[in-house]
């Protein structure tokens, strides 16, 4: 048996991972979360023996921006937890298999769905683990207290989740937000919320070597991004017909599909982004709840597709204003995207942008509002 603080020594001693205090401190939060959930299997008939009864473990949110180790340290904990009753799943999945489990209790149940949901859910179930909690429409928010204060105090479940955003600033502006309140305080108050912010970014490591844009459109340039997905989100490509869709919340009680989205990256192609009726508040909700974004198809634009250039300006501003990286495959580099119409002047603005985004410097920013 090997806690999770000496694998990610080992990792430290060879040169796999750099020293990191951050880090170092939610390795030793976990290795103690470890300790605490094997000595409660090994001594769970001594409790009952003697009629002891242990106070639930208190969970873990790891919090920090994207790179910072955060998977990384739940591939540890999970891999080394020695007890059968543990389950990690990313959470988006989690809430469609919720939705879905409340949707058949309602069907036989003539009172509230959620303790039984909860029960149902947390059966033969000590820990689960989350990647990338994030909260992205009011149908998640409106249940989410309730069903979450059912698994970690009636069903002593412990949880393990890592999210890009502080608890505080989860489902932040949504519709409704008063009703998620509890949650956030529910979070902050049975899980010891640790932040990391080391100096090492290894997703930019991962995507070393890459470049971000990619033209013209075929499949080579469809390969490039496609790795540049599976590096970004450590899914493996040979399950590529698997990974998670999402619905995001854009406001108006309009839901946007995205087609692929995994650990703060989304897929999405032109033709669903700029030549299907969209605004500002679409594209602000897409670069909010998104580090990364990949779109994939943008072909060279003419006069007489003035709505899809104007749609794709606002993107493109709104992914900028909030240092969303952008991944694309188009028909040809961004100065000929749209060389003559109605704003194509106006266009060079959006042209310079899209050349920043590909920088080094760029690409080290932090997600989210400058400033």
């Amino acid at each position: 048996m090997t806690g999770v603080l000496a694998r990610y020594e080992r990792l430290i001693s060879a040169d796999e991972l750099r020293p990191d205090a951050d880090q170092r401190r939610a390795a030793e939060r976990l290795d103690a979360l470890q300790k605490d959930l094997e000595a409660e299997e090994s001594g769970g008939l001594l409790g009952q023996l003697f009629g002891r009864r242990k106070a639930r473990p208190q969970g873990v949110y790891m919090v920090g921006g994207v790179g910072r180790g955060k998977s990384m340290l739940m591939d540890l904990f999970h891999a080394s937890l020695e007890i059968p009753e543990k389950r990690r799943v990313h959470f988006h999945a989690f809430m469609q298999e919720v939705h879905s489990t409340l949707r058949e209790a309602r069907k036989s149940e003539s009172g509230d769905p959620i303790p039984p949901v909860a029960e149902k859910l947390a059966a033969d179930l000590k820990v689960l683990a989350f990647d990338e909690m994030v909260v992205n429409n009011s149908a998640d928010a409106m249940i989410m207290s309730r069903l979450f204060t059912q698994l970690i105090c009636e069903q002593n479940v412990a949880i393990v989740t890592t999210s890009n955003r502080p608890p505080r600033d989860l489902y932040k502006d949504g519709l409704n937000r008063e009703h998620f309140l509890p949650f956030i305080d529910l979070m902050q108050s049975e899980l010891d919320v640790i932040e990391l912010d080391g100096p090492t970014d290894y997703r930019l490591e991962r995507i070393g070597g890459l470049d971000s844009w990619h033209c013209p459109l075929g499949d080579d340039a469809t390969e490039k991004v496609r790795e540049a997905f599976f590096r970004l989100t450590d899914y493996p490509p040979e399950d590529a017909e698997h990974v998670p869709s999402a619905e995001l919340d854009v406001g108006g009680g309009r839901m946007l599909h995205v087609p692929k989205a995994l650990k703060g990256v989304a897929v999405f192609s032109f033709k669903r982004l700029c030549e299907q009726p969209r605004g500002a508040p679409d594209y602000l909700a897409i670069a909010q709840a998104y580090h990364t974004v990949i779109i994939v198809g943008i072909p060279q634009m003419d006069k007489d597709m003035r709505n899809e250039v104007s749609r794709f300006v606002t993107l493109i501003d709104a992914l900028y204003e909030n240092r969303v990286k952008l991944f694309a495959t188009a028909a040809t580099e961004p100065e000929d995207l749209y060389p003559t119409g109605d704003g194509a002047f106006e266009f060079q603005r959006t042209v310079s942008r899209l050349k920043e985004m590909q920088s080094a410097e760029y690409m080290k920013l932090g997600h989210g509002l400058a400033g």
